[in-house]
């Protein structure tokens, strides 16, 4: 689309079906959509607990702007969590480092799958489902579930209550969105309604497009949106408190990818094969949101599902190749409220997990499954206005059995440690260190071999150590820390043989924000070095484990014009050349900057309406997210990110 298109398009957009990125004041007057953190960890019941002090929170401006894109523009703001792959069925989630598969992950209180096919995401999800995302980097609680070995990612999804106006029983948002740069064209609609403590909410989001062009100008095969996403929530609340909530999401992907989904070229003479991707999630929770003192129970029974199938209509005898990954995972506890600040949780949780492959060479499925049951505890303390503790043990046995029918029992202790220290009232120290029990994990399914010989495997360990700081003058805010993870033991198996190793991952965060009375700054930069078995490692000996980065750093900034309906803003992603000459890759990886600008006008006589105009890549650069693989391989051409894009997007809140 030519730049002098935009205006026709923004009138076009305005007329038809817009879409919020303003909340609304109690008293129904526009307010700005804050970038700061800080307003999003307020709302977590456990925000100011020692073990959150390495905690990433996606501040509601930036959960606004992803909500019709995808998990890379989610992650943007923060340095620390990069995002690789450019298509979402690629997506991959590296936390310091550390791939997100070695991470506890959360949607709704439900445990999500891990590894299900190297070349896909095994963890995308739809940020226009989000109400609050939470990243727990290196050392997590003991009650944030099993193998939770390098952290844990908590996601909730949206409620008719932050749907619905203050006064209102019945309300929702409406959105469209449009990109010149491969013709995408998303929608999204979200209702909801509540009567006589009854609530209900159903979202619904497509995207569909061309392949997009890469800033060389070459266009990316199997790039194309094609993209479904669904959310059903029904809950009922008492007048005193008790909640009783189910819901169920859904989100497909079914288009013609790369061969290899998460790069583009390998020499092969059919470079686009069919990949079908489906997940789904259930929950079904109990709490009482009322709840203090000794009794504060609650209850979440989960069903997940990842079921991929590639269709290889060129390679005979095979067919359709499906993995199919299946975890049904409960969760019970209790909340010990001892003061206003001081409690303890202690709870028991359960998964059992399942992960078949099968296709055309084969009789039938070929599994491995796990089952586990654990005991935890956690205590979060304020010994005095300066001083927070947290502490906490659990324990763990697992079940698990082989794709030969092989079985055995792992079990083992877990235990973490976070202090918090104010020296000053602007300075506060805190450290954190923790040993985690992740036990055996299932392994990639499309790798599975009926004949895998598993006597030799071994349950996997985690360590982890941060020492940090936080710094807070007025408007001024500055943290930062080092970490160190190491893993040891983590499932590493090829079709051949099954097998261990061990990951190391150390380095350091900084991050600023600044806030003024119309606007807010927030920037970060991280810097991490992953080694496999000892050694530094490219991209391809570091699957499942982690990436390469090295440093990246994040800026984004808004400014809404005083007495103006326009807020303006940008923000730029960056990452420095990285080159490991100790490693097998045959080429570095090279530094980029990226520059993206945007502005929002609200008309002052339709607040609820936001029209939103940006350009992704304004200098039209070359370019794959650091978090990408394959860049590191002159074999291999990576998943380069989209060249300069315009993008309109439009919204409305009734």
């Amino acid at each position: 689309m030519a730049l002098e298109r935009i205006p026709m398009t923004l009138a076009l957009l305005a007329v038809t079906l817009p879409l919020p990125a303003l909340a609304q004041s109690q008293d129904g007057v526009a307010a700005t959509v804050l970038l700061d953190p800080v307003v999003v960890r307020a709302r977590d019941d456990d925000g100011n607990a020692a073990d959150r002090g390495t905690s990433e929170y996606v501040a509601d401006a930036e959960l606004e702007r992803a909500r019709m894109g995808d998990l890379k523009d989610l992650f943007s703001g923060i340095a620390s969590v990069s995002v690789g792959g450019a298509i979402p069925v690629a997506q991959k989630i590296y936390v310091n480092g550390i791939d997100m598969l070695n991470l506890a992950v959360t949607v709704d209180g439900v445990a999500q799958n891990n590894r299900i096919f190297h070349h896909v995401s095994a963890n995308a999800f739809d940020p226009g489902l989000m109400k609050f995302v939470r990243v727990d980097a290196g050392v997590a609680a003991a009650d944030a579930g099993p193998n939770a070995m390098a952290g844990a990612v908590v996601m909730e999804t949206v409620d008719a209550a932050d749907i619905i106006k203050d006064g209102r029983n019945i309300g929702g948002n409406a959105r469209l969105s449009y990109a010149d740069n491969g013709n995408t064209f998303g929608r999204s609609a979200t209702l909801a309604g509540r009567h006589s403590g009854f609530e209900w909410l159903g979202y619904l989001k497509t995207a569909t497009g061309d392949d997009y062009e890469t800033g060389a100008g070459d266009k990316v095969q199997g790039s194309a949106a094609d993209l479904q996403t669904y959310l059903a929530k029904l809950a009922y609340e008492t007048e005193d408190g008790h909640r009783v909530e189910f819901s169920g999401q859904r989100m497909q992907d079914d288009a013609l990818r790369p061969y290899r989904a998460n790069f583009v070229g390998d020499g092969r003479p059919f470079p686009l094969r069919r990949y079908d991707t489906d997940r789904t999630t259930y929950a079904l929770s109990y709490e009482n949101t009322q709840a203090n003192g000794m009794w504060d129970p609650r209850v979440t029974l989960g069903w997940s599902k990842v079921d991929i199938g590639v269709a290889q209509p060129l390679e005979p005898g095979l067919g359709t190749s499906r993995g199919l990954n299946k975890t049904f995972s409960a969760k019970v506890e209790n909340r010990f409220h001892l003061s206003g600040t001081d409690n303890v949780t202690v709870g028991i949780d359960y998964y059992d997990r399942d992960s078949s492959y099968r296709d055309g060479s084969l009789t039938g499925d070929v599994t491995e499954s796990a089952q586990n049951v654990g005991l935890y505890a956690q205590a979060r303390l304020e010994p005095s206005d300066r001083l927070a503790l947290s502490f906490g043990a659990r324990w763990d046995h697992q079940d698990f059995t082989g794709t030969t029918g092989w079985d055995d029992t792992f079990s083992g202790f877990s235990g973490n440690a976070s202090v918090s220290y104010a020296v000053t009232d602007s300075l506060k120290l805190r450290g954190g260190v923790s040993s985690v029990f992740g036990g055996v994990t299932l392994e990639d399914n499309f790798i599975f071999n009926p004949a895998w010989d598993y006597t030799g495997l071994k349950a996997a360990r985690a360590d982890n150590y941060t020492l940090g700081f936080d710094y807070e003058a007025g408007d001024l805010r500055l943290d930062g820390e080092v970490f160190l993870t190491k893993i040891a033991d983590a499932r590493f198996s090829t079709f051949r043989a099954n097998d261990n190793a061990d990951a190391e991952s150390r380095g350091f965060n900084i991050g600023l924000g600044y806030g003024w009375a119309d606007g807010f700054m927030r920037a970060s930069y991280a810097y991490s070095k992953i080694k496999v078995n000892g050694e530094g490692t490219d991209t391809y000996s570091a699957v499942d484990l982690g990436a390469p980065l090295g440093g990246v750093f994040a800026l984004e900034v808004q400014h809404t014009l005083p007495g103006s309906a326009f807020t303006l803003g940008g923000s730029i992603e960056a990452a420095q050349a990285y080159d490991d000459k100790s490693v097998d890759a045959d080429r570095g990886i090279p530094g980029y900057a990226v520059l993206n600008l945007f502005t929002e006008y609200t008309p002052p006589a339709a607040p609820d309406l936001v029209i939103r105009a940006e350009i992704a890549n304004l200098f039209d650069k070359e370019y794959a997210d650091r978090a990408t693989y394959g860049q590191d391989y002159s074999s291999v051409e990576p998943l380069y990110e989209p060249g300069r894009t315009v993008m309109v997007t439009a919204a409305l809140k009734f």
